[in-house]
């Protein structure tokens, strides 16, 4: 039997393992714009490699939740809003692990930040070329297994929020839930 995690719903480990693993696949594809800006810290990667450990099948400990900390004290050292984004996220990968099974809409940021801001990313690097953030939300929208649209529905939607990360969640939150689990195409 698997474990699990109760709140107003069950949260299994599998299922955490699936949203860790979405996390983690998104920080991996813009970690290497935080580590070419700072090359010297390695605290992002940390958590990075702590977020696969447990999609992986490792019980979550504490390591989730220390190395996801650093990434986001990581975060505010960042020189550019790229490199924040990419330590950002993967602090985000490292405490999706501790994913509440709550029914408050804030939660959804466990689940989709860290690809959210993969997205602002992929505008960065495209130097805010228009269709760059719409292309990137589709490429994460495919991304995504049914079984973790099926965790995401299980929560409100994302709230629209006041900066672009923020809105661009909403929008793959949307564009998820619109799919019907079906992520193919």
């Amino acid at each position: 039997m698997t474990a699990s995690v109760s709140g107003n719903f069950e949260l299994t480990m599998d299922e955490l393992r699936v949203v860790a693993r979405y996390a983690a696949e998104a920080a991996r594809g813009i970690l290497p714009v935080f580590e070419e800006a700072h090359p010297e810290d390695p605290r992002p990667r940390a958590a990075l490699d702590a977020a696969f450990e447990f999609a992986d099948g490792a019980r979550r400990t504490r390591l989730q939740r220390v190395t996801s900390l650093d990434a986001h004290r990581a975060a505010r050292d960042a020189s550019t809003e790229a490199a924040r984004l990419a330590a950002r996220a993967a602090g985000d990968a490292a405490s999706a692990a501790y994913l509440h099974p709550l029914a408050k809409a804030h939660q959804v940021g466990h689940i989709l930040r860290a690809s959210a801001s993969a997205v602002r990313t992929a505008e960065i690097l495209a130097g805010e070329a228009p269709g760059a953030g719409e292309e990137a939300i589709e490429r994460e929208r495919r991304r995504a297994v049914p079984a973790l649209v099926d965790v995401l529905r299980r929560y409100p939607p994302a709230p629209a929020g006041g900066n672009r990360v923020a809105r661009l969640m909403s929008a793959l939150d949307a564009a998820l839930r619109a799919s019907g689990g079906d992520t193919s195409g």
